[in-house]
């Protein structure tokens, strides 16, 4: 058994993005928005260009120098957003190679490993076994071959520092190969295309007019962007500024958008077209302070809830502080089908009525399981398993984290993460039984959730029979009364031993009671029983 890691209280968002859509915009408007745009992302795609060509060899030298490149056709401001969204595209790239590059690695030591051994030997819980024919086996020796290849390419590459980089996203790059699939025409694509290679976004400034001199918004709504030098005909506004006809409302933390521009701290803004719905959007976000870091056990004295996260729904179950079930498991469901957006949706409208069931309840904290399945989605793990493979891509574990932590920080309550290891077999072992009754059906997911919960609190998830004391008084304290797991009926009340309990008990006396005398189900009751008798 591998060793656990304790719980611990996970720390608070520590930003905020909001978004409204730009409404009543008139044709010129659009086409001034259409202008900058576009100038600014062809900025944009030669700078990451030229970041890319650097690789390793990148400096603040040269951050300053291809800053400078961009301040004539633009501003110092749109050059110094340009330069940051480009590093920060570069960076995420280069985390993703090195995700790549485990990913090969442990797939390429799987079959290997599976290589070795004989066809058709079995494997155990932690390795699996060899492959089940000679046919798979050359397969696999085949695709051995080819993951050793693609390595070498990948560990070349990020030993030089080259990425691979698609502005506009590399899947809209390869929908265009496949038009007749995606349902949409070659015009269609190219203005999906283009608009996905825009740049309209600009970063705050603290102690600035409003908080951001490239894309102003007045507290009454009033959208204004600094123009880039070539396009200074185009404004209608002082300063080589053009103001949109429509105003911008945020309906989500409205007020505190309010407060901060009217103190003029920096607030970030971008603006972008939906091309679908042919819809322009505004996003505003910037940073908050961390929430306070309450103690854990001041967040776990009212109690917790138990959260296990599925493919399809959270089963969750409230504990008190000794690790004790109170009322009824709940469930809450979610479909994770369709657009991402109404996933998204699906998943928030599940965490906002577990949360309103925690406040409810009273308690300050939510224990969740700290999944990471990042090694167990490769189909050289599973196998065949491909039903398995898809549920765990399925569960929703980076999404859901990140709604749950935002959406607790408003609420004011804590979210603990414990380690994963074994709740959902310990659950099922030591939980589901003893948690089932006539009036209540107790699920297996509800049973790891009891689990979760229990380690959050820093109790036992295992029920096992404690020692015996040195002496016959509760020094040692109180001896539990569980039971292994291989005796039988354990989970059930024990029957009462034949004859009296004791000589000044009457013949069949408490014959419906349970036996009290007993220590544990291992049959030795009865004896203990005919020595009294005996005495």
């Amino acid at each position: 058994m591998r060793p656990i890691a304790g719980p611990y209280l996970v720390p608070g968002p520590t930003g905020v993005a909001v978004r409204t859509r730009l409404k009543h915009l008139t044709a010129q408007d659009e086409k001034v928005l259409r202008l900058v745009g576009a100038h600014l992302g062809s900025l944009a795609s030669a700078d990451l260009k030229a970041r890319c060509a650097d690789g390793l060899d990148h400096d603040s030298a040269r951050w300053a120098a291809r800053k400078r490149a961009l301040t004539p056709e633009s501003s110092s401001r749109w050059a110094g957003s340009i330069t940051k969204a480009t590093h920060d595209q570069w960076a995420l790239a280069r985390r993703g190679q090195v995700a790549h590059l485990r990913s090969l690695q442990a797939g390429i030591a799987t079959i290997r490993h599976r290589l070795s051994l004989p066809v058709g030997a079995k494997g155990t819980k932690k390795k699996p076994g060899g492959y089940r024919s000679r046919q798979e086996w050359h397969a696999k020796s085949r695709r051995l071959a080819s993951l050793q290849d693609r390595l070498a390419t990948v560990r070349a590459d990020f030993e030089a520092g080259l990425v691979r980089v698609v502005r506009g996203g590399k899947h809209l790059a390869r929908n265009r190969h496949h038009l007749d699939a995606t349902g949409v025409d070659r015009s269609q694509w190219r203005e999906r295309w283009e608009t996905a290679r825009w740049f309209l976004q600009a970063d705050g400034e603290s102690g600035k007019r409003f908080g951001n001199e490239t894309i102003r918004i007045t507290p009454d709504g009033e959208v204004s962007i600094k123009l880039p030098a070539p396009l200074k005909e185009w404004a209608n506004a002082p300063n080589g500024r053009y103001v949109l006809s429509g105003t911008a409302a945020f309906a989500h933390r409205g007020q505190e958008w309010a407060e901060r521009v009217a103190e003029n701290r920096a607030v970030a803004y971008r603006v972008h077209l939906d091309a679908e719905r042919r819809r322009w959007y505004l996003t505003a976000s910037w940073q908050i302070a961390a929430p306070p870091q309450v103690p854990l056990r001041a967040a776990l004295a009212p109690g917790v809830i138990g959260v296990d996260t599925n493919a399809d729904h959270l089963a969750a179950w409230r504990l008190d502080t000794h690790g004790n079930p109170i009322g009824d498991p709940r469930r809450f469901d979610y479909q994770l089908s369709g657009s991402a957006t109404h996933r998204d949706a699906q998943v928030r409208h599940a965490l906002t009525r577990l949360l309103r069931w925690a406040q409810s309840c009273g308690v300050r904290a939510i224990a969740v399981e700290d999944l990471d399945f990042t090694d167990s989605k490769s189909r050289e793990k599973h196998g065949r398993r491909k039903r398995f493979r898809q549920l765990i891509s399925g569960m929703p574990t980076g999404k859901l984290r990140a709604r749950l932590l935002s959406m607790c920080a408003e609420t004011g309550i804590g979210v603990i993460a414990v380690d994963p290891a074994y709740t959902s077999r310990w659950g099922a072992q030591h939980w589901h039984k003893p948690l089932t009754g006539r009036k209540r059906r107790t699920s297996r997911h509800a049973a790891a959730a009891v689990a979760i919960g229990r380690r959050a609190l820093g109790h036992a998830i295992r029920r096992r029979m404690a020692p015996p004391p040195h002496h016959r008084s509760d020094g040692a304290g109180h001896r539990t009364i569980q039971a292994e797991s291989r005796s039988p009926g354990r989970e059930e009340d024990r029957p009462r031993a034949s004859g009296p309990r004791t000589r000044s008990d009457g013949a069949g006396h408490g014959r419906n009671a349970v036996d009290q005398n007993a220590q544990d189900r291992s049959g030795r009751s009865a004896e203990h029983a005919q020595l009294m008798l005996s005495l």
